[in-house]
């Protein structure tokens, strides 16, 4: 994505991409960047996956197998983001703040750690519950309101699931880890984020020693 691309062309030192799977944001930006970037993912299919598809790119990425919820770098990074929703899949406030912490100790002062996750519209939700979609691949979504959950069953049987949040809860994770917010938009085109907004782009960043 342009967005995760242009944010790591602001940087200098190490970028860290989140649940990496095959590659397809780690790419760009290692291209773009001139430098491998780290990839987290807990499946060796996905970093198996994303080597053969970065060397088919002519990159180098740096690929990992580990949990975000248990993320330990050796070197503190000055990006660390997780595109395609995919914090979403944590299904706990405790997973997810285990998640801001890890990535709050990683980072560099001067870091940034960036993230994307939809925004829950019922209007939506009421027309797509139950109901059969192709793209991007056949499935049928089901949305469970008192769990914040929405199941996506596919033909074989295969569910994956993902739990919504509110703005506010996400704020009360960017609280808790010690970390402060930079800018929220409500797209990758960096528009506001308003009432009507359908999608949370964060980015966020250690308080500076002036700004604590």
């Amino acid at each position: 994505m342009p967005f995760y691309v242009q944010l790591a062309e602001l940087t200098e030192g190490p970028v860290v991409e989140l649940a990496v799977g095959s590659g397809r944001v780690a790419i760009p930006v290692a291209e773009a960047i001139g430098r491998p970037v780290i990839g987290i993912d807990s499946s060796p299919a996905m970093l198996a996956a994303a080597r053969d598809r970065a060397g088919q790119a002519g990159v180098e990425l740096d690929m990992r197998l580990g949990d975000m919820r248990e993320l330990s770098l050796s070197e503190p990074a000055e990006l660390i983001y997780c595109p395609f929703r995919v914090l979403l899949h944590l299904p706990s406030w405790a997973d997810r703040r285990r998640t801001f912490e890890r990535v709050a100790a990683g980072l560099r002062p001067d870091g940034r750690f960036a993230w994307n996750a939809f925004a829950f519209d019922h209007h939506f939700a009421v027309q797509l519950d139950g109901r059969r979609r192709e793209r991007p691949v056949p499935h049928v979504n089901r949305y469970w309101i008192a769990d914040n959950r929405v199941d996506l069953t596919l033909d074989s049987g295969a569910t994956s699931s993902l739990w919504w949040a509110t703005k506010n809860e996400w704020l009360r994770l960017i609280d808790v880890a010690g970390l402060e917010l930079e800018a929220l938009y409500g797209g990758f085109a960096r528009e506001a984020f308003t009432d009507d907004s359908r999608e949370y782009v964060f980015v966020v960043r250690p308080p500076a020693p002036n700004r604590s």
